[in-house]
């Protein structure tokens, strides 16, 4: 297993797709695809010395669905997951440790499609909301976004959950999951086995949970999604759904920074933070001074 060290070499890696939301308005296009280029503007990629890996475009958003239609957007997100997974594969071949720039959460099959291929990878998901529904537990699904880790976790219409006969991307076993607030949401997760650390519950004793499930001599690495809403709306409320109660930057830093240090870690990506919230920028360089506080100082 890999470890992060003072000679890390960091690539950034745009993934501007808003392909798995919900319009926040009619007629209103989600902005979290301009995240990456918020993050750069605010000097992400000096901040932390990364080269630049390029950018996977996505397909066109479309907006219309109504409940029967199945996933959103759902064959344009599998095959841009497809395309995802090759370059963070590329960038993990050339010896780079991959931060790739979100979108929405459902950027997340990318990474995980490239690292099933490459192994059994687990998985750190820091958000303020499982993404778990499907429907053994919903009428119906639409935003994948919503969905992103029922999805990897082999929950879904074959077309997106299976590719090249992966399913699941990630084992049940294999997923922790961090800074949740809704005890509905948790329930659902943790009694389908996977690992649920609720925000009111992160503290010291996070790490050794994290590092009992993520560093296991049967699995490879492990990969880390941060949802900018695990940050309290107080801090950072330009996100998709802003809710309650979650970390201050220095819990959000502090805890990366650990999991960035666990063996294994084999990449980070950050999604749902939108631009069209925070006109004046501030909101990015909050982002940008977290990431790199967490990826540039030892645990």
């Amino acid at each position: 297993m890999t470890t992060i060290t003072p000679d890390a070499r960091f690539a950034i890696l745009d993934a501007p797709s808003n392909l798995g939301l919900r319009p926040p308005a009619p007629d209103v296009i989600p902005g979290c695809y301009k995240a990456p280029w918020a993050l750069r503007d605010a000097g992400l990629r000096e901040r932390i010395g990364a080269s630049d890996a390029g950018a996977v475009v996505p397909p066109r958003y479309v907006s219309t669905w109504q409940p029967g239609d199945g996933v959103r957007n759902g064959p344009a997100i599998a095959a841009y997951a497809r395309k995802l997974a090759d370059r963070v594969a590329a960038v993990r071949e050339s010896g780079a440790f991959p931060i790739v720039l979100g979108g929405d959460c459902s950027i997340l099959l990318g990474p995980a499609v490239a690292l099933r291929e490459a192994g059994r990878y687990g998985l750190a998901y820091l958000d303020a909301h499982t993404d778990f529904r499907h429907l053994g537990n919903s009428p119906h699904v639409g935003a994948a976004g919503g969905e992103a880790l029922a999805l990897v976790t082999g929950r879904g219409d074959d077309y997106l959950v299976d590719l090249g006969g992966l399913r699941p991307y990630v084992a049940d076993e294999d997923v922790i999951v961090l800074g949740v607030r809704d005890e509905e949401d948790l329930r659902d997760a943790e009694e389908s086995g996977l690992a649920c650390v609720p925000v009111a519950d992160i503290g010291p004793g996070t790490l050794d949970t994290a590092r009992k499930i993520l560093v296991r001599d049967d699995l490879d690495g492990f990969w880390i999604h941060v949802d900018a809403d695990i940050l309290d709306p107080a801090v950072l409320p330009a996100v998709d759904s802003p809710t309650p109660g979650g970390l201050d930057a220095d819990g959000l830093a502090g805890l990366l920074r650990g999991l960035l240090h666990l063996p294994g870690a084999a990449g980070l990506e950050i999604t749902i933070f939108d631009p069209d919230l925070d006109q004046d920028g501030t909101q990015a360089a909050l982002l940008v001074d977290i990431l790199a506080s967490a990826l540039t100082t030892g645990p």
